[in-house]
């Protein structure tokens, strides 16, 4: 089931902090650093069972979110950790920057649409690679985008 803003489920950002302690932190301030983040995530959705094309998935997902961290925000941070439900394993990642913030959310999540003259395929994108998608955004104060894939 897919999930935005206005429809999720999930608990708030700050009930992530502080990060567990399997979580795995990588701190996104370059291009070096979304390389780093999509290897975090493949060994992370690795241990928890996933097969390679769905580490191919995960590793896309991550990567157009510490991308947009990097192009619009500059710096920011990503959190990969295992999660259980009752049923399922499955990754959650969180990417929270402190940026200018997203001014119209649904226009964001529309595919072709892009403020930096991209092809804006970026959260659409992510949203379709994954179970569950939550943003949320304030202007001036930053974006956070937290997503889910589950292990079928």
């Amino acid at each position: 089931m897919r999930k935005n803003s206005q429809s999720a489920k999930l608990a708030p950002v700050s009930a992530m902090s502080p990060t567990p302690a399997d979580a795995v932190r990588v701190p996104i301030n370059g291009d070096v650093d979304i390389v780093k983040a999509r290897q975090a995530g493949r060994r992370v959705a690795e241990d928890a069972g996933f097969v390679f094309t769905e580490l191919a998935l995960i590793a896309t997902a991550i990567s157009e979110l510490a991308r947009n961290i990097v192009r619009y925000a500059r710096s920011g941070e990503i959190v990969i950790r295992s999660t259980t439900n009752s049923t399922r394993r499955g990754i959650e990642i969180v990417a929270q920057d402190s940026g200018p913030g997203i001014r119209d959310i649904e226009q964001a999540l529309q595919i072709g649409f892009s403020t930096a003259g991209g092809l804006g395929l970026g959260l659409p994108g992510v949203r379709r690679l994954m179970d569950e998608f939550d943003i949320q955004s304030k202007l001036g104060q930053g974006t956070t985008v937290r997503i889910t894939k589950w292990k079928d």
